[in-house]
């Protein structure tokens, strides 16, 4: 009988689902340490991934044909040596759209109305009412990397009343980008941008993308925004955008080094928004993940194809 093991969570409704649509198969839920000597090395699908079975997963008499990772990125996983293995490979692309969208706009609002630092004053007692105010409306987004998240966070923009760009290595359209560029065209985009928005993914051709030259593009009234990947950025050439003023400001979940060091000179920027590598983050998560596992899973029982988040792995992603 072959066999789907989980290494996540997985409700008893959604166990029952997994067995409605895959009656063949032998489901198991634990985690990757409780799990018994073989048991990856027979698994057919695995639902989740941890460095501690790779070795097993691998083998050469491993049975493993597809494994549906719990995260969107994959940047940490062996991308090659499943290659090799022939191995398919999809993600949770799309579980993140919602809270990610949401995280960016706290940030920018939090910035545009000042509550970063209202919080260190009422923290100190202290009423001060000075400060820049400034609105959304009329302002323009640029989202670099405009894919699932990259479009419903444009589709918002444009609730606010924002003017939105889009940066796609593609160039193709979406119907909530007002003007798309590809990324040969990235210093053009960010010109134009109130609110610059990276949510690259980490391959060989994003990393240190956003170095000297992309912060020296930019308005200097600019607010980055990174919920990507922390190795896109080049951080000393952003730290010396914002402390030079070429940069207004930045709201930073991922960063090249995470933890962040307590020693790090962005912990005391005024102009920075700190938050723990946490955007993706939501009590929903597990619904979502799953959601997609099931539309693939029932695709695969069908005839052994997928028909969602399918990595690429000359992309990486």
């Amino acid at each position: 009988m072959p066999k789907i093991i989980a290494l996540h969570d997985i409700t008893p409704q959604q166990r029952q689902k997994i067995k409605e649509i895959a009656p063949s198969y032998e489901l198991t839920v634990t985690k990757a340490k409780d799990l018994a000597p073989g048991m990856i090395r027979n698994a057919d699908i695995l639902v989740g991934w941890s460095r501690t079975i790779e070795e097993e997963a691998l083998a050469q008499d491993s049975k493993l044909k597809w494994i549906q990772a719990w995260s969107a990125g994959v940047d940490k996983l062996p991308l090659k040596k499943f290659e090799e293995r022939a191995i398919l490979l999809t993600n949770a692309s799309g579980v993140h759209s919602v809270p990610i969208t949401e995280h960016i706009f706290a940030m920018i609002l939090a910035f545009n109305r000042n509550l970063h630092l209202a919080v260190r004053q009422q923290t100190n007692k202290r009423w001060d009412t000075s400060g820049t105010f400034t609105e959304l409306a009329g302002k323009t987004m640029v989202i670099v990397g405009v894919g699932q998240i990259g479009s419903h966070t444009a589709r918002i923009a444009q609730a606010f009343g924002m003017r939105t760009i889009g940066v796609r290595n593609s160039g193709k359209p979406d119907p909530h980008v007002d003007v798309m560029y590809t990324v040969g065209q990235i210093d053009e985009a960010l010109a134009q941008g109130d609110y610059v928005v990276n949510i690259l993914p980490l391959t060989a051709q994003t990393k240190d993308i956003f170095n000297h030259e992309r912060f020296s593009a930019m308005k200097t009234s600019a607010f980055f925004v990174n919920v990507g990947r922390g190795a896109t950025v080049i951080t000393s050439d952003m730290i010396q955008a914002l402390q030079s003023g070429a940069l207004a400001g930045a709201g930073l979940d991922v960063f090249e080094e995470e933890p962040l060091p307590p020693e790090h000179p962005l912990w005391t920027m005024d102009n920075v928004i700190i938050t723990p590598h946490m955007a993706g983050d939501t009590d929903r998560y597990g619904e979502r993940a799953v959601e997609i596992f099931l539309d693939n899973l029932k695709s695969y029982v069908k005839d052994g194809t997928l028909i969602r988040n399918v990595i690429d792995y000359s992309r990486s992603y």
